[in-house]
């Protein structure tokens, strides 16, 4: 009778045992939400940028992740890989927090100061320095590891860091697309819905990880788009700008609400597009969720 109860004991705290993370949350491709997509469709063409779209010199991913469990999604464009400037320093970040991890790096006042300036102020002297100390193939190899999976063939290719952040020549350009600094929109908002749901790494690195990404040194694009029209917000933020290429990533909090929004446009005017399009988003996020929609579908 004792080890019959033990039996039952042990099954029922196995049971009640909380599921690890990646059991807990779903994929985020698989996280579509049919009335976010056709609002967000709708405003970009009032906006008059539907046809920028359609050229595929826009890509939009937008999720609510304000319940963490039930993501809702929202993507135009979303596995186009486009030159993204300075917003794949975000990779060399995940870069140094896998080699820390590893112990490989130690995260001390020297490694956290540069970081800071590659995120935050995108310096391109501290980027090529961690890219180098994480290693330029190591790098790579993570980005396409089975864990994180942020370059993959099968969604468009994802983030690439193919050269460093100055003169030199690229070494290795991304397989689908020969970009040097790349990136598309799905798998940015992969990456920081990972970091959101603690599937990158533990607690302590995640949290040290979104410290690093928060308070953004350069006010333009979402951070100047939400600043003058929906200020208070909380943002964690990697942007890039190159000749007629701008990109923007961010998670949002604001309210109780909470969303991650990425962009990147092929425009001369893509900069004051991206201001527009991140205050649009942002109201799509807090406008009352269609539980009846969802009900008659």
């Amino acid at each position: 009778m004792f080890r019959y109860f033990t039996l039952i004991v042990s099954l029922l705290f196995f049971l009640v045992q909380p599921a690890t993370a990646e059991e807990s949350y779903p994929h985020l491709i698989d996280s579509s939400d049919s009335f976010l997509q056709s609002q967000l469709e709708s405003e970009l063409q009032q906006l008059g940028l539907s046809g920028a779209a359609a050229r595929g010199e826009l890509s939009l991913t937008l999720v609510d992740i304000t319940d963490l469990s039930h993501p809702r999604m929202a993507a135009i464009n979303g596995e186009s890989m486009m030159y993204a400037a300075s917003l794949p320093k975000i990779a060399i970040l995940l870069g140094v927090f896998s080699s820390i991890e590893r112990g490989e790096m130690e995260l001390n006042d020297e490694v956290r100061e540069k970081l800071v300036n590659m995120i935050r102020f995108s310096s391109n002297s501290a980027a090529t320095e961690m890219l180098n100390r994480v290693g330029k193939e190591n790098l790579a190899g993570i980005l396409q590891s089975p864990r994180f999976a942020l370059y993959d063939a099968k969604l468009g290719g994802g983030l690439w860091v193919g050269k460093d952040y100055g003169k030199a020549a690229a070494w290795k350009r991304d397989p689908l697309h020969n970009l040097s600094h790349g990136a598309n929109t799905l798998q940015v908002a992969r990456l920081y819905y990972l970091l959101e749901t603690g599937q990158l790494f533990s607690p302590e690195l995640s949290q040290e990880m979104k410290t690093i990404l928060s308070k953004p040194g350069i006010n333009h694009k979402f951070v100047k788009g939400l600043n003058q029209s929906r200020p208070g917000s909380d943002i964690y933020r990697k942007s890039g700008s190159w000749r007629s290429w701008h990109a923007d990533s961010a998670i949002i909090e604001r309210d109780g609400r909470r969303y991650i929004a990425v962009a990147l446009a092929h425009s001369a005017r893509g900069g004051a597009w991206l201001q527009k399009i991140i205050v649009t988003m942002d109201d799509l996020v807090f406008q009352t969720a269609p539980v009846q929609v969802a009900l008659l579908d």
